[in-house]
């Protein structure tokens, strides 16, 4: 990165500011999965805070080259597109799947199922 001393403070300022939240970010989600009890919570955490945090990484490369290049990178427009269409489609997958196991299994972790009876209004 010897580019980097190339770069103006006006520039400097909210790259690093959204390099230290996508960290941050990243950093809250690695707690929240070692923190959390069952499945069902732990993977909650991660996958909200990752399309976030992957998004102000993705933000602060992306004004960090396009001031270096002297040009818009688009890169990761890509890159987060891919990461915020995976990541819920992700964990809707692997929660349905366990969902399923637990159910089968009989699990006590299992979340009950909605009531099928119509409620009274």
């Amino acid at each position: 990165m010897i580019a980097a001393a190339d770069l103006p403070l006006w520039a400097a300022v909210p790259v690093a500011l959204l390099l230290l939240l996508g960290s941050g970010l990243a950093l809250i989600g690695s707690i929240g999965l070692m923190r959390l009890g069952g499945f069902y919570d732990r993977v909650h955490a991660p996958a909200v805070v990752s399309t976030l945090g992957i998004g102000s990484v993705l933000l602060g490369s992306m004004l960090y080259f396009s001031v270096l290049q002297t040009r818009f990178v688009l890169h990761e427009i890509l890159i987060g597109a891919f990461v915020v269409l995976t990541t819920p489609v992700t964990l809707m997958l692997l929660t349905r799947a366990a969902l399923y196991r637990d159910r089968r299994d009989g699990s006590d972790e299992v979340p009950p199922l909605p009531d099928p009876s119509p409620r009274d209004e």
